[in-house]
């Protein structure tokens, strides 16, 4: 279901329809400022998706752990609720700050599920100083956060107050475990990341779903070595625990 268009704050200007008409997904997607625009059309997460009118419209936000499990939950909620997601991988903090507002578009939302957290506590080259190139980095524990703590925890409550004004349910999802060895990333760093964001979602009273707690005894199994990726299978694990979160919220 769709409504008349809304004033949101901050970002860029929202596209009507961009959700509910195939010509407008396109247009979109050729928008979205991405490293390797191929992903948009090869892989089919980002597909248009037929909605049925009469189920509830949940949006997803996330980066490329969600893009792994948007086909699972969207064929786990089949029948129960339209599942869409962002137009591109979400990123850190700043991307969703510049790019919230047409995400969003004008869709009624009924369940958003988001998370930001794994792009913003990379390591980057200190060169690095406009904030652009996000895929620079080293091992070094000594490099600058791309998005430091304190900026971290500002922006989550940007973001949050921003949600709010859909009126949707509204479910955290922790940031997954980064094991050792990963380029740009130290292990236990998203434990800070997660302590802090726990703290935003309390003060804004918002669910919590724990997919780091849910992941972190299944590493050895699930996740890809020295990478913060999952398999198929690690996909399809995290996908039951977000579609059941989600249609629990429904209920």
């Amino acid at each position: 279901m769709t409504h008349s268009v809304k004033a949101l704050p901050s970002g860029k200007a929202l596209i009507p329809d961009a959700y509910t008409n195939r010509d407008r997904w396109e247009q979109v997607k050729k928008r979205v400022p991405i490293a390797n625009p191929s992903m948009l059309s090869q892989n089919p997460a980002f597909d248009f998706v037929e909605a049925d009118a009469a189920l509830p419209n949940v949006l997803l936000i996330g980066d490329s752990i969600s893009i792994g499990y948007t086909i699972p939950v969207r064929e786990r909620l089949a029948g129960k609720a339209n599942v869409y997601r962002v137009p591109t991988n979400g990123g850190w903090t700043y991307r969703g700050l510049q790019e919230l507002s047409q995400w969003l578009s004008d869709v009624e939302w009924d369940v958003i599920h988001f998370n930001w957290g794994l792009h913003d506590l990379k390591r980057h080259n200190p060169l690095v100083t406009d904030g652009v190139d996000d895929r620079q980095g080293t091992e070094d524990i000594n490099d600058d956060f791309l998005v430091p703590p304190e900026l971290y925890r500002q922006n989550l409550h940007k973001l949050v107050s921003q949600l709010k004004l859909t009126n949707a349910k509204l479910i955290w999802a922790s940031t997954t475990p980064v094991p050792g060895g990963t380029v740009n990333r130290i292990s236990s760093d998203e434990l800070a990341y997660n302590a802090i964001a726990n703290g935003v979602m309390a003060a804004h009273s918002i669910e919590i779903n724990d997919l780091h707690a849910a992941m972190r005894p299944h590493l050895k199994e699930f996740q890809k070595i020295k990478d913060v990726h999952y398999t198929p299978e690690g996909s399809a694990f995290l996908a039951e625990r977000v579609a059941l979160k989600i249609e629990t919220s429904l209920k």
